[in-house]
């Protein structure tokens, strides 16, 4: 397991374009946390990792947003309007495991059956107002 406390959301975005260099096509990292927790800082500095743009937002309410000009694409999830297979599956979720690039799941909870069993969980935890303990588990880290 790897640990870093990020003071900031500049910190958090640095640590995910840093971990970004050790990912893989067909990698799936599902991400856990509260609201305001940092998972879409963390989109943004693994789409800078990954050289595709850093115009990340959080697609709550599309589900997904595609990140593709760069080297490795980068699908970008937020299951929290997810609530069972039948909504997980009109996302086109299956088919984006097939497709190459890396899967970034926010609310992946929501989908925990359905992930592959080599998903990188990414896991934060608030310490403060604006501190967060983030917590990567499984795959090259």
């Amino acid at each position: 397991m790897t640990e870093f406390t990020s003071h900031s959301v500049q910190e958090t975005e640095q640590f995910a374009a840093h971990c970004a260099a050790k990912l893989r096509a067909g990698d799936v990292l599902a991400c856990r946390g509260g609201m305001g927790m940092g998972k879409t800082a963390f989109a943004r500095g693994l789409a800078r990792g990954l050289g595709l743009s850093d115009e990340v937002s959080s697609p709550t309410f599309a589900l997904v947003q595609e990140y593709t000009h760069g080297p490795l694409p980068l699908f970008h999830f937020d299951l929290y309007r997810i609530r069972d297979v039948y909504d997980l599956e009109s996302t086109g979720f299956y088919d984006y495991l097939d497709r190459g690039g890396v899967l970034f799941i926010e609310w992946s909870e929501n989908a925990a059956g359905a992930l592959p069993p080599e998903t990188i969980c990414v896991c934060f935890e608030r310490i403060d107002d604006d501190t967060r303990l983030i917590m990567l588990e499984g795959g090259p880290f």
